[in-house]
């Protein structure tokens, strides 16, 4: 159901001047939960560790997709579309979630994907299949430029076919899609009454980077947004994410509170978009030994290993919340490349070793 969006922020000082109604779509189960995590945090030697839990946004298996979905499929429903196509690698959650969506809507989806060479479908790409979504698959490569142009050449196929399609760029991030992380910010806000977090968080395509920036500036204007990049080079990061919060700035009808200057990017903690790091395995099973907390090897390992390496070298003030935000993955982590020896973990009988009584 197409519902409006909020007309005013509250008592931000900040008063939205919108051209026309932005609407969005109830696909998520928000607000999430904010959970503490004294053990890490121990480990740490932070006062407070707390993790939001957009892995549990819904949508196939959850993830920070949803909250910009949201906006951007109200978007083609209110547009009359029939058809979503979208880009992505292997194991995109963006994809599968943009699937799921898909599904709920009654709309097609089409995905066009590249990365590694496969054999038998894992993670994503077998959830992928089983909301049935239409695939195309570039071997060898997940740079942008390929995988647009695969979908270009679809669009015409589809366009031939008198499909309305409705093109949403890689990982959902448009100057409208990034509001849900602008949205985000007020719900973390209301969730933790302090003004005052740090907060870090993965960057890929830089949507959900950009709307936790505007937001944070606008909702709580002391907190400070670290980016943890997991493929990309600062510059381009610093480059995208401020064309997407002018762009939702402009959307919202407020001047532009973030400069370039607000930006903490970390482009230092990745090899390749879907290479596991070894700081980030570690930091994977620390989480997991300590907290329950299930992180996969191409985004949140990556964000944990970070968080390890730079409160241990003072980044964070260990006396202020630091905020991690969980932006999804689990299927990530059937996709075959987490791999723990079982001989280390399991013990192995047969039947001729166990003795009955």
């Amino acid at each position: 159901m197409l519902v409006d969006c909020i007309e005013n922020i509250f008592n931000t000082g900040f008063t939205l001047q919108m051209k026309e109604t932005i609407h969005k779509l109830n696909l998520t189960n928000l607000p999430t939960p904010l959970e503490p995590a004294d053990s890490l945090a121990k480990y740490l030697g932070l006062s407070s560790l707390l993790i939001k839990r957009d892995d549990m946004t819904g949508l196939a298996g959850g993830g920070n997709k949803a909250r910009k979905l949201e906006f951007e499929l109200a978007d083609a429903v209110s547009g009359g579309y029939d058809t979503l196509i979208t880009i992505g690698g292997q194991q995109s959650n963006h994809a599968r979630m943009t699937a799921a969506a898909a599904r709920k809507l009654g709309m097609d989806v089409k995905l066009v994907l590249g990365g590694e060479d496969f054999t038998e479908l894992k993670g994503n790409m077998l959830l992928n299949a089983m909301l049935g979504a239409e695939m195309r698959y570039i071997d060898g490569s997940d740079e942008d430029d390929d995988l647009i142009a695969l979908m270009n050449m679809w669009m015409k196929e589809l366009d031939s076919e008198g499909k309305k399609v409705y093109q949403l760029p890689i990982g959902g991030s448009t100057p409208l899609g990034s509001l849900g992380y602008f949205y985000a910010m007020k719900e973390i806000s209301d969730q933790t009454g302090t003004p005052n977090l740090q907060i870090i968080l993965p960057v890929g395509s830089c949507g959900t980077f950009a709307g936790s920036l505007l937001g944070a500036k606008v909702f709580m204007p002391e907190a400070r947004v670290t980016g943890i990049s997991i493929s990309r080079k600062k510059e381009n990061i610093l480059e995208r994410t401020m064309s997407l919060i002018r762009g939702s700035a402009e959307l919202l009808g407020i001047d532009n509170p973030v400069s370039a200057e607000d930006l903490i990017i970390l482009d230092n903690y990745h090899k390749a978009y879907a290479e596991p790091v070894k700081e980030a395995e570690e930091a994977i099973r620390t989480a997991a030994q300590l907290e329950g907390l299930i992180l996969d090897y191409i985004y949140t390992g990556k964000v944990m290993a970070a968080l390890f390496d730079l409160t241990a070298r003072g980044h964070f003030d260990k006396n202020i919340p630091v905020l991690f935000l969980h932006t999804g993955g689990l299927p990530i982590v059937f996709s075959g490349k987490q791999k723990i020896p079982a001989g280390n973990i399991c013990k192995k009988y047969s039947l001729s070793d166990i003795q009955r009584s």
